[in-house]
């Protein structure tokens, strides 16, 4: 099924859910009404409203008893380990040790408490040297989920990881894999972002750390004006106002990662529109908001000349070509980018599927794609959990394909500099909505939840993690093309 689809198909779903829920809600509130009296109808409203922010109004599209549908290619070795005690130790073996760059994964089922229903389930992962790591999981989990112990090679190697559940508990033996590949920190990496600050919620501290980096950001996400608006100009205006705005980001807030500006590109599409580029290839199609059908005032920040700069025109032949010549003149050995099957996103869909084709007709091919994803078809939430903590792997309910996971970890310097970069991105310090800061407030007294210092943004949370986590994929067989 068509992932977009898919992503609709669940929203539809869901809120059919919170209708039936209401419906059962009022139906009960009329006969406590008529049985006690009407007079406490208001208090139970509140309660009602109450327990709905602090415990049940997360994203969460799928039943939290389902297991996670992962198949991993052959790639990815299981490992001889024993789960004994509440500590995960490695099966005398040869040749089975796990590099310290490796990818670990623990394939573990977990039920969770009564107390696990309302306050978020987590794992609590510590070992030798090792700083104590929580990663959390659905409200009401049971079933296989998912632990990342990538960088904890060295204190399973000595004398294993405890393992303790708070708000739930390990089930049966747990099954520990191991996904092997080359450090991509020492390799020329090209990070594909289908809008500003995409390349830094994925890979800020993959790209900051790499040999050479370039990013290049498709579009000038220029859409969705309201806080502009606020500042007296009309909706033309505020979408030329923020497109400039986000364009100078996707040049300018790479450089705090060590990317200069002139490995840094911005292609100027418009927002939400690269699907019916996709659909008429040859069709100029015109932003939204911004009443422009010309690429080039959002390229002005640009040290690059791109083929299409000679027209301007927003069409997918323009867009397949301009990332053509940027393949063949960074040179990459690793290329960054949405995947195309778990990121949903309408534009990051289309992302891949313009790098596909441009790879198809360009002379340099990169040797590894890694694949990211900003977004997801069936949690919101993810990855669940406070600010610096680990990333277990995604909810995943359908089959994906065999799948290799390239995890990467964050000392906390690079974290907090990841944090100052999404700081510097103009969409992420607009203040959300009151609404979703009385939940906030609610759920940090009523559910244990807290925010980060870093900012408002629900990125803050979801992004400044230990680990950053990509799909591997081969090129030379077609893979992932």
């Amino acid at each position: 099924m068509n992932s977009d689809s898919r992503k609709q198909r669940l929203l539809k779903r869901h809120r059919r859910k919170n209708r039936l829920v209401m419906a059962f809600s009022l139906l009960f509130l009329a006969c406590f009404g008529v049985a006690f009296g009407f007079a406490w109808i208001p208090l139970l409203l509140l309660l009602e409203w109450l327990a709905h922010e602090a415990w049940f109004s997360d994203h969460l599209f799928y039943a939290p008893g389902e297991d996670y549908a992962y198949r991993f290619d052959d790639r990815v070795e299981t490992l001889p380990a024993r789960f004994e005690a509440g500590r995960l130790t490695l099966a005398p073996a040869q040749g089975h040790a796990p590099g310290d760059d490796d990818t670990l994964l623990l394939g573990v089922t977990l039920r969770a408490t009564w107390l696990g229903r309302f306050l978020d389930p987590a794992v609590i992962v510590e070992g030798r040297n090792l700083a104590a790591d929580r990663q959390t999981f659905e409200r009401g989990v049971n079933g296989l989920r998912y632990l990342n112990l990538t960088g904890g090679a060295n204190a399973l190697r000595a004398d294993g990881l405890r393992l303790r559940g708070r708000h739930c508990r390990l089930i049966g033996e747990p099954v520990l894999r191991r996904a092997s590949h080359p450090d991509y920190r020492g390799q020329r990496i090209l990070v594909i972002a289908p809008h500003a600050d995409d390349a830094e919620l994925a890979a800020f501290g993959l790209y900051s750390q790499a040999k050479e980096a370039w990013i290049v950001t498709l579009t000038a996400g220029e859409i969705e004006t309201q806080h502009y608006r606020r500042m007296g100009l009309n909706g033309v205006e505020a979408a030329r106002l923020k497109g400039a705005l986000r364009a100078w980001d996707s040049v300018a807030v790479p450089s705090w990662g060590g990317v200069p500006p002139g490995r840094c590109v911005q292609l100027g599409y418009f927002c939400l529109q690269l699907p019916a580029m996709r659909a008429e290839p040859d069709k100029p199609i015109a932003s939204r908001e911004a009443d422009l059908a010309d690429t080039r005032p959002f390229r002005r920040f640009n040290h690059i000349r791109l083929p299409s700069d000679e027209n301007g025109v927003p069409s997918w032949r323009n867009l397949v070509a301009d990332l053509r010549q940027l393949v063949a003149a960074a040179r990459p050995e690793v290329i960054v980018l949405p995947h195309p099957r778990l990121d949903p996103h309408p534009d990051h869909m289309a992302a891949s599927a313009a790098l596909r084709q441009a790879l198809a007709g360009c002379a340099w091919q990169p040797q590894t794609l890694l694949h990211y994803t900003n977004h997801l078809h069936d949690n919101d939430r993810w990855p669940m959990g406070e600010a610096h903590a680990g990333v277990p792997l995604p909810p995943l309910m359908e089959d994906a394909g065999p799948l290799v996971p390239c995890l990467f970890c964050l000392d906390e310097a690079c974290q907090r500099d990841k944090a100052m970069a999404l700081g510097m991105m103009h969409d992420l310090r607009t203040p959300p909505p009151f609404k979703r800061r009385l939940r906030r407030a609610i759920q940090r007294v009523l559910a244990a939840r807290r925010h980060p210092p870093w900012g408002e943004n629900e990125y803050f949370r979801k992004a400044v993690r230990r680990h950053e986590v990509f799909f591997q994929a081969g090129i030379s067989s077609g893979e992932g093309l």
